[in-house]
């Protein structure tokens, strides 16, 4: 079971009920995915505004930019951990909705696929994948590839 906390706080950019579901679906899909399907897993998801993501990114990252996703992650690795169990907050997702807007501008697709894939991307940070080198950047976005095309979500 998962319990998706969803916190709207910009209001530049329509977050409906049908975005709402999809991303609830796409955060469900990345852990069946993943294989956690067993467990009882909450995260807790904002939309924020550039602005808002800046100040956490040098707050965190001590990066002083706007982001397009952050990720607080509870674990380092869930596929690592031995001390799972059955009820897992998995951390926080932080999306930009105003780089999400743009971003589909950019790589011409919906608001809606740059916002779940944003939150795949998250999801995959929060299981504990990275990108920081190519090996690991490939079968990230392999999984996050994977995940998209079961929801149907394509570029």
């Amino acid at each position: 079971m998962v319990n998706l906390d969803i916190e709207n706080s910009q209001s530049a950019y329509e977050i409906d009920e049908v975005m709402i579901k999809k991303l609830t679906e796409t955060v469900e899909m990345a852990i069946w995915v993943e294989g956690l399907e067993e467990f009882n897993i909450e995260v807790s998801m904002n939309i924020v505004t550039n602005e808002m993501i800046k100040k956490l990114n040098k707050e965190y990252r001590n990066i002083d930019s706007v982001t397009d996703v952050l990720s607080f992650h509870q674990y380092d690795s869930i596929k690592d951990s031995d001390e799972l169990d059955e009820n897992l907050f998995l951390g926080d997702i932080v999306i930009s909705a105003e780089r999400a807007y743009a971003q589909s501008i950019e790589y011409n697709h919906s608001f809606l696929r740059e916002l779940c894939y944003l939150a795949v991307h998250s999801m995959f940070h929060l299981f504990g994948y990275d990108h920081m080198n190519e090996i690991d950047k490939k079968e990230m976005r392999e999984l996050e590839e994977e995940t998209l095309k079961k929801l149907g979500i394509n570029r």
